[in-house]
């Protein structure tokens, strides 16, 4: 297990999370076991993100409101949070990529204005969770990816300052696998990190990313 490297992606993943739950009033905490929420996250974001191995499970749910709807990504997939009411939502990996020659296809457009991101949202499927505060974060890059009319076809969210998080990558035409080479020459010369199920890992891989570990998402209720 190559822990280190994990230690780097939940670090980001967690900065991500707490962008996120910033930009809707939502002030997240932060320490050397775990990022977190005291109440309910946006659709789709954890109340909590471990940031090392071995985190006492007690400790963690009482930061946080532990009750139906609760969700903890469980960073090194070593929680047991079963006793508490807490199932798998899902499992998942760790994936990273150095820097590299970039692939020859077009890098992402960077989405600028909060007429283009509800756009992009809209493609998305994620709606009102992307707030216009996104875009002025120096952390966080909206892209786009349009065919030859500008039509918007997929996307991805880069966060962090190094490595850069790859997130909320979609899209609607074409393939994944396109959409995480464009990715990847956006930004050649930055390392990047992330995670995918196994059912979405295999375009991310064709890319050139590798994995370096398991995590897990617990859900209560």
């Amino acid at each position: 297990m190559r822990d280190d490297e994990r230690v780097a992606a939940a670090r980001n993943n967690a900065e991500w999370c707490d962008i996120v739950c910033g930009s809707h009033g939502l002030p997240g905490r932060t320490d050397a076991d775990a990022w977190s929420v005291p109440r309910r996250s946006p659709q789709w974001y954890p109340d909590a993100v471990t940031l090392r191995p071995g985190v006492d499970a007690e400790a963690l749910l009482a930061r946080l409101d532990a009750g139906p709807g609760a969700t903890v990504k469980d960073s090194f997939a070593d929680l047991d949070l079963s006793g508490y009411g807490f199932r798998v939502l899902f499992d998942a990996q760790w994936i990273q990529r150095q820097p590299a020659a970039p692939p020859a296809d077009a890098p992402l457009d960077r989405v600028s204005t909060p007429d283009d991101l509800a756009s992009w949202a809209e493609a998305h499927g994620g709606g009102a969770l992307f707030r216009p505060a996104l875009l002025a974060d120096p952390r966080v890059l909206v892209l786009a990816r349009h065919d030859d009319r500008g039509e918007l076809t997929g996307g991805a969210v880069l966060s962090g300052d190094g490595p850069y998080g790859v997130s909320n990558l979609f899209t609607r035409t074409g393939t994944a696998h396109d959409v995480w080479r464009a990715v990847c020459a956006t930004v050649p010369d930055a390392p990047l990190v992330g995670y995918e199920t196994t059912q979405d890992l295999s375009p991310a891989l064709r890319a050139g990313f590798t994995t370096t570990g398991p995590l897990r998402v617990w859900s209560h209720g």
